[in-house]
């Protein structure tokens, strides 16, 4: 089966300012795949990149086998930005069906997936509510919910937990698990170690490079430690050392 995200030598510039420097990433169905790393690494971009937000400048990006930007393939792909695109003076609901209209999805079909969704993000008692009403943590979710409605085989979610507190984090990730077990693909960013440990492979990210790849146990082995924090710090390190070491990339 092919894989639904492949990134090769992907590169990216803004200007000068090269933010992303020749980047591989494969994601199979049926997985979760994080990317790991701090604030600026270029998390954001790779998945901007993915959904279609920005181009490249240099490498090949296939999504759900087609050249990224996927214009037909939207449909099957579900996204969740780090910053919320819901229209405050509307309900949940009405979100939620303005969302799916775009999917494609007819009434009926809305009719069935809006509960599912809201109770896939704990908020089913929250559907007829103006989401100005709503917290941080509540907006997050139906941000996610939005996402799931059309139970697209590939979703991509960017920071998906911030905000949350650590009861609705392990429940959205028990969801994550579940939808991976139903054959859908995830692509997660975090810096959050604890959820790092509960994805299926893992692709550490410093300065828009990667830095190491592999599942959560492969990569605390090879960095000879006994924590993943511990690993990325070395695989850290060893980055930057090679950086400093004079290595120059035509």
């Amino acid at each position: 089966m092919a894989a639904l995200i492949e990134m090769q030598d992907v590169q990216k510039r803004f200007g000068k300012q090269e933010v992303l420097h020749k980047v591989d990433l494969v994601l199979e169905a049926g997985s979760i795949t994080g990317l790991l790393g701090p604030s600026g690494s270029g998390k954001t971009t790779i998945v901007n990149l993915i959904v279609g937000s920005i181009t490249k400048t240099a490498g090949t990006i296939s999504v759900l086998g087609q050249a990224a930007p996927p214009q037909s393939a939207r449909k099957d792909m579900g996204f969740m930005p780090q910053s919320e695109a819901l229209y405050n003076d509307l309900t949940a609901n009405e979100n939620l069906r303005f969302f799916g209209a775009l999917y494609g999805m007819n009434r009926k079909q809305m009719d069935s997936a809006i509960p599912k969704a809201l109770s896939q993000v704990h908020l089913s008692d929250e559907g007829k509510k103006v989401v100005s009403s709503f917290s941080g943590g509540m907006k997050r979710r139906l941000s996610l919910a939005i996402a799931l409605i059309h139970e697209p085989r590939l979703l991509v979610l960017d920071e998906p937990t911030v905000g949350l507190d650590p009861k609705h984090r392990v429940e959205l990730w028990k969801s994550f698990y579940a939808l991976a077990g139903n054959g859908a693909g995830l692509l997660i960013t975090t810096h959050v170690m604890d959820e790092a440990l509960g994805c299926d492979q893992l692709v550490m990210i410093h300065d828009g490079r990667v830095i190491a790849q592999g599942t959560p146990p492969e990569l605390i082995a090879l960095a000879d430690t006994s924590s993943l924090e511990e690993a990325f710090l070395r695989f850290e390190e060893q980055a930057d050392k090679s950086a400093g070491g004079g290595e120059q990339d035509a």
